[in-house]
């Protein structure tokens, strides 16, 4: 990050922590309550995500068609889809 990135950065937090402070005591505990909902909220939203996360190998759907004759070699199987459907 180049020096005036940085100093733009540290003005903004700076203008914002001036704003907060300026706010009355009730606004500066609304502001208080706001942050620490949005924290829990995205830091559920980003557990969930990790989660979820597992390797594709681990799909049910991965290696159902394994057995099928038709199908070894996918790449002429595609190949004759569409020379039988785009062909018509």
């Amino acid at each position: 990050m180049r020096d005036k990135e940085a100093w733009d950065i540290v003005m903004e937090k700076q203008r914002l922590l001036q704003e907060l402070a300026a706010l009355p005591p009730e606004g500066r505990r609304q502001v208080e309550r706001l942050v620490l909902m949005l924290k829990k909220r995205y830091a559920r939203s980003s557990s969930r995500r990790k989660a979820k996360r597992s390797p594709l190998s681990h799909e049910m759907f991965v290696g159902m068609w394994k057995d099928r004759e038709d199908l070894k070699d996918s790449s002429a199987w595609v190949r004759s889809i569409r020379k039988s459907e785009w062909m018509n």
